[in-house]
């Protein structure tokens, strides 16, 4: 089982209603929610750690993961409210009011940590949810406590509008990153991460010189080009798509990369620290396919495995 750890909120999206007044209409949603959503969909076992709520939004969220096959219940349930994003579109763009303060998600600690289950083979971290304490240091504590027998794929998904706290930040992601086993960025979060003009591929070694074992970076309609500590580089292009809009792009690419190699019994660590260039190639094509069909269509809406088979 992949045990996908992060946020799930909802997000209002503005709407007409009869009358003509706007309204707003509530969506799941969360990068690490989405995620696991395509995962559930692409037939991986599927678990979703984070803190839900027991109020109407968190039996949605809930639903939603039943819904997809996702198994909720590794989350930690509580009366705290549910993370909320109002969103705002002007001429096409979007501009996010979040209300984030003592929520059911955000309040976890590491006080809290819960016992896995030995069918967990990897664990998955990423989005807002490393932004955001106490439940940035509830994730980093479960990453670093696990890392040692199960596998760990990070995507840290910087957003640099939310991070208070640069220095605190960018020391919580170390620690995270030098316990995972797959680092997958894109190009920008990876300019952001090492901070200077080398190429791409010098910049994502730095990071293998941390510990991880694969970096992967996403370039948009570029396609993707995954380094391994080992020395090997393996690029794939990008579907050609028509795309609506890019929403849940980077989320679903990461489950169509991992649901290949679960698939393909490569998500032990130490099958991950051996990866064949043939067996890299397939993932980042599996992760691109996916992402390709999601930018096809409104919202973070992935595909269901039969859907690729067609």
């Amino acid at each position: 089982m992949i045990l996908c750890c992060g946020e799930a909120l909802i997000d209002m999206i503005p709407t007409p209603t009869g009358t003509g007044a706007e309204g707003f209409v509530p969506h799941s949603g969360g990068a690490i929610f989405n995620t696991a959503i395509a995962l559930g969909r692409l037939g991986a076992s599927t678990g979703f750690l984070s803190g839900l709520s027991n109020d109407l939004f968190g039996d949605q969220l809930a639903t939603q993961l039943s819904k997809s096959h996702v198994d909720s219940s590794f989350s930690i349930r509580s009366d705290l409210p549910t993370t909320l994003a109002f969103v705002r579109l002007v001429d096409g763009h979007a501009t996010y009011t979040f209300y984030d303060e003592n929520t059911a998600g955000r309040s976890l600690t590491p006080e809290q940590l819960p016992d896995l289950a030995d069918e967990i083979e990897a664990l998955y971290f990423g989005g807002i949810s490393l932004i955001s304490e106490p439940c940035a240091d509830f994730y980093a504590a479960l990453a670093v406590r696990e890392s040692a027998r199960r596998s760990i794929m990070l995507d840290p998904n910087i957003r640099p509008g939310f991070i208070k706290d640069e220095a605190r930040y960018r020391e919580r992601l170390r620690r995270m990153v030098a316990v995972s086993d797959i680092i997958k960025v894109s190009d920008e979060d990876l300019e952001w991460i090492v901070s200077d003009e080398a190429s791409t591929e010098t910049q994502a070694r730095q990071i293998l010189d941390q510990g991880p074992k694969v970096v992967v970076v996403t370039r948009g309609s570029a396609g993707a080009v995954a380094f391994t500590h080992d020395g090997n580089t393996v690029e794939v292009p990008a579907p050609k798509a028509e795309v609506v809009d890019t929403v849940g792009a980077g989320d679903t690419f990461n489950a169509g990369f991992l649901a290949q190699l679960a698939s393909s019994n490569l998500l032990s660590k130490s099958k991950l620290a051996a990866l064949s260039s043939s067996e890299l190639i397939s993932a980042l094509e599996k992760g691109a396919l996916v992402a390709a069909v999601t930018v096809s269509r409104a919202g973070a809406n992935p595909p269901w495995a039969a859907e690729l088979a067609v």
